[in-house]
């Protein structure tokens, strides 16, 4: 009895860690610029990379303060809360986004944005009434010119 009760809270442990998020992830981006991303919650921890403003990342878990992300590149470490807004911004993450005028990929070229390019999220993915198609999500560049672009293509959603 007691190994089968063992092995069923292994079994429970197991697919708690391996479970998939039923929630989409939760982005913010930096509020300064400079914004430092440290190894520890503190500002007396090892400074890891500054970031310029408006630079998306992923929430990973936030305590007392600070916020554990993810950036573009996978790099993870801690930012403190007031460096962080809740505007919206997406990044390129491919060598060339094409954004195009209509969600699809026949519809008239509205420009191309360079990997790392960042883009104002102008409506969101999934939002009732959105005019994106699925896969695509409209964009606007800090120019002023608005498009759609592959969510293949971003990071920041």
């Amino acid at each position: 009895m007691i190994r089968r009760t063992a092995a069923i809270a292994i079994a429970a442990v197991g697919a708690a860690v391996l479970a998939v998020p039923l929630h989409a992830a939760d982005f913010r981006t930096t509020a300064d610029a400079p914004t430092v991303l440290y190894d520890a919650p503190s500002t007396k921890a090892r400074p890891q990379f500054v970031f310029g403003r408006d630079v998306p990342l992923e929430v990973l878990v936030s305590v007392e303060g600070w916020t554990k992300v993810r950036d573009v590149s996978g790099t993870i470490g801690w930012i403190a809360n007031r460096s962080l807004a809740e505007r919206r911004v997406l990044q390129v993450r491919v060598a060339s986004a094409d954004v195009r005028a209509n969600p699809e990929d026949a519809a008239p070229l509205s420009f191309r944005a360079a990997e790392s390019v960042l883009l104002e999220l102008a409506e969101p993915a999934s939002s009732p009434g959105t005019t994106a198609s699925p896969g695509w999500v409209k964009v606007k560049h800090r120019d002023g010119v608005a498009g759609y672009v592959r969510v293949s293509q971003v990071f920041g959603l």
